[in-house]
């Protein structure tokens, strides 16, 4: 599709963190497009009847998926619920969207942490629900071939609900006074949703279907995230003590799920930041 035409685009889980990016950055990038952002108040996506109706109507060129449950715990809790959200919407919209542009945001979780970091081609070994489902519908999206899956990390910003972002969820717990412990053996590769939301917006110009990695450019520990974060906010009294994925004991965790994104790299206009590197680039006001 021809991204500054005016054509119709669906953003689901606009009150999520990436959805919310995405929002907020259309203008930038589909100056001229019309784009609904989907929030529950806006579109209740469990109704499968009214999701067809309302796509029949908008007809969208694009579809952005983030809508999902997202939170392992939850998703470990209630498998049922998880699978209905995360695998079997994303099949409807899948479908629904068949001629027209789609793009499903998905987790590096879908590694089991044992080789990193993970090419696209890498295969995937999911260990928790939420990560099974993920993994599920990305095979479901892949099955038409002009659709996008990009995998991404741990986000951080400012969301709507003042949870999302990981940097909202310690910001959260230090002003209520927590100590948090992190473990040091228990690796990602984070990115703030702003420059998440423009690479979609690039990969979606750029026309290229198929399955990218799309995360920051450092891997660090749960514990250096921390320290990065602890060091910004001294007046929060931030609390950390490091901890171990050899003494956890809840959902499984994979302890390294770094990705290698040379593949998105190449279409990008810009290069993936490392957290640390976005960090020194942005005030400490900047969230």
């Amino acid at each position: 599709m021809i991204l500054n035409a005016e054509n119709t685009i669906w953003i689901t889980g606009a009150g999520g963190l990436i959805g919310h990016y995405l929002v907020r950055t259309a203008p930038l990038y589909v100056p001229r497009a019309c784009v609904y952002g989907l929030t529950r108040a806006e579109l209740d996506l469990m109704d499968g009847a009214a999701v067809q109706a309302r796509f029949a109507h908008d007809a969208p060129a694009l579809v952005i998926h983030c809508a999902a449950l997202t939170r392992s715990p939850h998703c470990q809790a209630r498998p049922a619920l998880a699978h209905r959200l995360n695998v079997e919407l994303t099949e409807q919209l899948a479908a629904l969207a068949r001629t027209a542009s789609f793009i499903f945001l998905s987790t590096d979780l879908v590694f089991d942490g044992l080789a990193a970091p993970y090419a696209e081609n890498a295969p995937v070994n999911p260990l928790g629900v939420y990560a099974q489902t993920k993994a599920a519908a990305e095979q479901i999206v892949l099955a038409h071939p002009g659709h996008v899956v990009v995998r991404t990390s741990l986000n951080g910003g400012s969301s709507p609900t003042g949870d999302r972002g990981f940097n909202e969820q310690m910001r959260r717990a230090w002003q209520q006074g927590q100590c948090l412990s992190l473990f040091t053996d228990e690796f990602r590769a984070p990115i703030m949703a702003e420059i998440t939301a423009r690479a979609i917006w690039e990969l979606a110009a750029s026309g290229r279907p198929g399955l990218f990695h799309v995360a920051g450019s450092e891997r660090l520990s749960r514990w250096q995230i921390g320290q990065l974060l602890a060091e910004r906010w001294p007046s929060l009294n931030p609390r950390i003590v490091a901890g171990s994925l050899k003494q956890y004991t809840g959902a499984p965790r994979p302890p390294d799920t770094s990705l290698n994104c040379e593949k998105a790299q190449r279409l990008l206009s810009f290069p993936l930041p490392g957290f640390s590197a976005w960090l020194a680039a942005h005030p400490a006001g900047t969230f």
